[in-house]
């Protein structure tokens, strides 16, 4: 199994893993697979709105990081039992109206949530990539 040598709760570069392997990684366990291109993005909000459309968020998503990590926690944590979750946030922008503490900021996010769902026994894997 491809994900089987990657801890259950952690936030990674993609490296050597290729999206459709994800996906079908997460097809075979059972899990989530959430997939957000954000090749266009080239602001923290444009980020945001890219995750908030690709993850189906809902209309009263706030855009903003407290926002992003209550509807990959809270919200989905209250919708029901989950079994886990893949996701991979292609192409993340570097560039100088997205620096670099802007983007620790976004992946603090899903570390966070990482630790949400470890702390629930739900393996929550994101893996991300730079433009």
């Amino acid at each position: 199994m491809l994900l089987q040598t990657v801890r259950p709760n952690i936030v990674q570069a993609i490296r050597a893993f290729r999206v459709d392997d994800l996906l079908a990684a997460a097809q075979t366990m059972g899990h989530h697979f959430l997939y957000a291109n954000l090749a266009s993005a080239q602001t923290k909000q444009d980020v945001l709105e890219g995750i908030a459309q690709a993850f189906l968020f809902p209309a009263h998503f706030g855009k903003n990081l407290d926002a992003l990590h209550d509807c990959m926690t809270d919200l989905v944590y209250k919708s029901g039992e989950q079994a886990g979750f893949v996701v991979v946030l292609e192409q993340l922008p570097d560039n100088p109206r997205f620096d670099r503490e802007v983007r620790e900021q976004v992946l603090d996010v899903f570390r966070d949530t990482a630790d949400f769902w470890g702390e629930r026994k739900i393996p929550f894997r994101c893996f991300y990539s730079f433009q």
